[in-house]
């Protein structure tokens, strides 16, 4: 029973609740960005290439088309997608930069430490008694 109290303390702590929604927050916001970029970014940039954006791809060997239409046993890199990919991760770095840098604007600067009591250090004053008791 104690792991089990432990498990919850853990689990009940505000960081990690704070994790979690950060999370669930992050995964709805991806698929925003990606909507995005596949919507809007891609259209654009596969204007500069003639085609689809997300079908940019270098074919490394060709395949064969069956009797359904399907080309089969191609080998190609999938560049368009890759190129896809960053253009999201680009997105949602810039954005997350944004709201840290707008959250660490919002919050309260701290106040400097109060400067240290002007006059003698704590062992000059330990040296001093020492000497008045060793006078006695």
């Amino acid at each position: 029973m104690g792991m089990l109290n432990e498990f919850k303390k853990f689990a009940i702590k505000g960081n990690l609740v704070d994790i979690a929604v950060g999370f669930v927050m992050g995964a709805a916001f991806k698929s925003v960005v990606t909507s995005f970029t596949g919507g809007v970014v891609s259209p654009l940039i596969g204007l500069i290439f003639n085609s689809d954006f997300k079908d940019l791809k270098y074919v490394v060997k060709d395949g064969v088309a069956d009797e359904a239409g399907k080309v089969v046993g191609e080998v190609a890199v999938l560049y368009g997608d890759f190129i896809t990919n960053v253009i999201d991760f680009i997105i949602v770095a810039f954005v997350m930069f944004m709201i840290i840098k707008g959250i660490n604007k919002m919050k309260k600067k701290e106040e400097p430490a109060p400067e240290a009591p002007k006059g003698p250090s704590q062992e000059d004053l330990l040296t001093e008694i020492r000497d008045l008791l060793s006078k006695k």
